[in-house]
């Protein structure tokens, strides 16, 4: 009988703003895979020094650094959340989540509540 993998249920939320642990970046989640669900090719790009392991929750972010707004791949080990309080500026953000009170989670617009 096949090993198990376990998967662990995600730290993070849709529309949380999160920030990495290494790099100077902040974005909002806008989707989470329960596991690397990337490229191998994507993975093995990472320095084998700081390579995450796959088998944690990965989050697609609306993402900006100082210079630019991009999307980000990222693990749940090189998130924290942020605790600036502060708006995104991603162009994408306004079409993809409703507007927040200050310090509070977007609220996606693609998500249906019941």
């Amino acid at each position: 009988m096949p090993a198990k993998k376990s998967v662990r249920k995600a730290k993070f939320a849709i529309g949380q703003v999160v920030q990495h642990r290494v790099h100077s970046f902040r974005g909002v989640i806008f989707d989470v895979d329960p596991v690397f669900a990337n490229t191998e090719e994507w993975w093995l790009s990472i320095p084998e020094d700081r390579r995450p392991r796959k088998n944690q929750p990965y989050y697609h972010l609306l993402a900006e650094n100082a210079e630019t707004e991009y999307i980000a791949y990222v693990s749940e080990q090189n998130l924290l959340a942020d605790k600036t309080g502060q708006p995104l500026r991603h162009p994408q953000v306004r079409e993809l989540f409703k507007k927040r009170p200050r310090g509070a989670a977007y609220r996606a617009l693609f998500l249906q509540l019941h």
